[in-house]
């Protein structure tokens, strides 16, 4: 096994840890955005595997990452279910809203989302062929969780509040979303594997919004859900999760969930993740993404501490978060040639 980032997902500690960056195809990169512009609009552009194969290269081709991330949104899957989904400029994404058991009853069977998804699986099937043999190819999903905030929302909240009020008021329906969410994520991340994913990555982006009981039963639970079903068929493909913001939560959460890699935001201290979270396994993180935008003396002084202070484990270097549009790519270069300098 000779790609490093897979290397550090078998539990291998290496001398300097593999590379990559959430949202690393993005606004930031002029490239990228001219190949926005030729698809029209943002779900063309997912739905187009010449032009999201060419914009998951992208940053590979300008800064040398260790993997490459599928490039599609993790609204696709509610689409795929049956849902609305729009994009309005500037604002983010929109769908149609699921707040009820009649709501609930007009989505589709898990078993149906791949007609949807295809385009999806062929761009996973491009970058398998187009990647250089030293870097992984991971597909990704968002968690169900994180799905169901936008579904029973319409739309991004800040404190998730329509998700956790339908939790309360009809469990229920509550539930079987969560579980029709778990069923079709599994179908998709199967469905990236077969096509030629080496990793998947379950992003549960609004984990840090549950606590307590709905933590182990809503971010917990379903994680493990998936990464046992993806196992019972792809037993030799790592899983990541990343419950972001889930502070304590992230204690254990290898364990509890199977996943071969945990990755944290940066939220929590990398010295605290060496004690507390990497003696389980590799753990993937945390530069916060504001050092994208900022650059200079403070970037270099952060990619180093993490560096060093996760020196001890797998560690798979990445950002807390996704990088922003505003970020300038030559301090991604800088983070890039910081992390690689001779120690």
């Amino acid at each position: 096994m000779t790609k490093p980032l897979l290397r550090s997902l078998a539990g291998e500690t290496l001398p300097v840890p593999p590379i990559w960056m959430m949202r690393q195809a993005g606004r930031y990169l002029p490239e990228y955005k001219a190949t926005r512009a030729e698809a029209g609009d943002f779900l063309s552009l997912c739905y187009n595997p010449d032009l999201a194969t060419e914009v998951t290269l992208q940053p590979i081709r300008r800064f040398g990452f260790d993997a490459a991330i599928l490039f599609a949104d993790i609204l696709l899957v509610p689409q795929a279910l049956g849902a609305d989904l729009w994009f309005v400029t500037g604002e983010g994404p929109r769908l149609s809203t699921v707040t009820s058991r009649a709501d609930f009853d007009r989505l589709k069977p898990a078993a149906d989302v791949h007609e949807t998804l295809a385009p999806v699986y062929q761009t996973v099937r491009n970058l398998a062929g187009a990647l250089p043999p030293e870097v992984a190819l991971i597909g990704f999903a968002g968690a169900p969780w994180t799905v169901a905030t936008y579904m029973i929302a319409g739309q991004g909240t800040p404190d998730q509040g329509p998700a956790h009020a339908l939790k309360a008021e009809d469990r229920a329906t509550f539930e079987a979303l969560i579980d029709r969410l778990t069923e079709a994520t599994i179908e998709y991340l199967s469905a990236q594997i077969e096509a030629g994913a080496e990793v998947v990555k379950l992003f549960d982006s609004w984990a840090g919004s549950l606590r307590g009981e709905d933590f182990a039963r809503y971010a917990v639970a379903p994680a493990k859900a998936i990464v046992a079903a993806l196992k019972a068929r792809h037993p030799d493909v790592p899983v990541v999760t990343f419950p972001r913001e889930a502070g304590e939560g992230y204690i254990g959460f290898h364990a509890a969930t199977g996943a071969d890699c945990v990755a944290v935001d940066d939220s929590v201290d990398a010295e605290w993740v060496a004690d507390h979270v990497q003696p389980a396994g590799c753990v993937q993180g945390n530069l916060a993404s504001r050092h994208m935008v900022s650059g200079g003396e403070a970037l270099v002084s952060e990619v180093r501490r993490i560096r060093d202070a996760l020196s001890g484990g797998p560690h798979i270097f990445n950002l807390g978060h996704g990088i922003t549009p505003d970020a300038d790519p030559g301090n991604v270069a800088l983070m890039i040639e910081t992390l690689r300098e001779a120690s």
